[in-house]
């Protein structure tokens, strides 16, 4: 029979079944591709080949065969409503003709099938970054219809869904996928939903050559000053200058690429802030130990001063000015160089001094106790902890670091 006899009184606009058994309409969908998954918009942007099957009683005809029509007669028959959900943008493709196909069976049977590109939303939990999984969905839902009219069901279950194990992604890899059927509550009713779910495992490697290794070896090369004397002042600042300097543009590099998720605390943020840290830190044990030094012969110099203008001084005295003096002159004097030598030893319990004077004498003594617990007897041995501790800090952190986001 012809095409004009079967549509003859047909209804467009009235679903089969009309005011009875809802509608049951099997899906099945190919993926294409995946051409690109967007960490920035949140989103992944696919082609699918997406095939839906209901039974029309009203294009029963007798015969075993069937037919496949052109798809400019879609416009003449009722088709479902289906959308996608989360769709940002989508089309369907129209080269060198619509890509749509109807195929009409003699049980009254419609297979319609679409080629369709679409950007879907996906949200990211990016905590991990690079090291992350993402969980990414694409749902099939009834528009209009709800659940009285229309029924969602998979063709054959996970075996509906086809080409996404060949898939071959740039940062990503397939781990596993599922089908699932689910409704939609909304005000207007419960509408029929079906949901592909499927996991992407972002592959690391690039990463590590990228950014880990660098950023580790930056650290290692900040090391280099521990071997280096604390007299050699401009090689010693250069080299923590610069890996300072070196690692700050590594950070921009690396949050350049997602700048639109700079909310988020990611994984290779942390690397990198510990690395930096370790850095920054090398540059200010040299800064200690360089101060500790110059304090140290600072201390030295005072103490040797005084004592070889007192000799000189002797030396210059005549021993006949000597016997002429007064043995309470010399006294008072020899009294008063040991006070100037001696300042910081001054005893506080004289009791010739009075309250506030004690007071401030108490305090003075504090003090330089408080100064001298923290001042370090011998600047070389900053550098030899140093050797050892650094190295050793830095290595248990990654332990803790790649532990923590690859297990946890």
């Amino acid at each position: 029979p012809g095409f004009e006899n079967l549509t003859m009184g047909y209804n467009k606009y009235l679903r089969p079944y009309f005011g009875g058994e809802p509608v049951q309409i099997a899906m099945s969908l190919d993926i294409a591709s995946i051409s690109s998954i967007s960490e920035s918009d949140m989103d992944y942007t696919a082609t699918i080949y997406l095939r839906q099957r209901w039974t029309d009683p009203r294009l029963v005809f007798h015969g075993n065969k069937s037919f496949t029509l052109d798809a400019r007669l879609v416009e003449l028959l009722w088709v479902p409503d289906t959308y996608i959900v989360e769709s940002k943008r989508s089309f369907l493709h129209d080269v060198t003709v619509g890509n749509r196909l109807i195929r009409l069976f003699s049980n009254g049977t419609i297979l319609y099938a679409l080629r369709i590109t679409t950007t879907v939303a996906c949200n990211m939990d990016l905590s991990k970054y690079p090291m992350d999984t993402q969980t990414c969905r694409l749902q099939l839902e009834s528009w209009g219809y709800d659940e009285n009219d229309v029924t969602f069901a998979w063709l054959r279950g996970n075996d509906s869904v086809h080409g996404i194990e060949k898939l071959r992604l740039s940062q990503y890899t397939v781990e596993r996928y599922y089908t699932l059927v689910s409704k939609s509550q909304q005000e207007t009713g419960s509408y029929p939903r079906l949901i592909l779910q499927f996991e992407l495992r972002r592959n690391v490697l690039y990463f590590i050559l990228e950014t880990y290794v660098p950023s580790t070896l930056l650290v290692m090369l900040s090391w280099v000053s521990f071997w280096i004397t604390l007299d050699s002042v401009p090689a010693r600042t250069c080299i923590g200058v610069t890996t300072v300097l070196s690692m700050t543009t590594l950070m921009i590099g690396s949050r350049s690429s997602l700048s639109k998720t700079n909310c988020f605390i990611k994984a290779i943020d942390v690397y990198l802030g510990i690395c930096f840290s370790f850095i920054f830190g090398a540059l200010v044990e040299y800064a200690v130990a360089h101060y500790s030094s110059s304090q140290k012969c600072a201390d030295k110099t005072p103490q040797e001063g005084p004592a070889n203008e007192l000799t000189k001084e002797m030396e210059e005295v005549n021993i006949t000015d000597i016997i002429n003096s007064s043995i309470t002159s010399y006294k008072r004097k020899i009294s008063f160089t040991s006070i100037e030598i001696s300042s910081n030893n001054v005893n506080c319990s004289d009791l010739t001094m009075k309250t506030h004077e004690k007071i401030k004498c108490v305090l003075r003594n504090k003090m330089h106790r408080i100064i001298s617990y923290f001042t370090i007897q011998n600047p070389s041995n900053v550098d030899h902890y140093s050797k050892l501790l650094f190295p050793l800090f830095f290595m248990l952190v990654n332990v803790f670091y790649w532990a923590y986001y690859l297990y946890f």
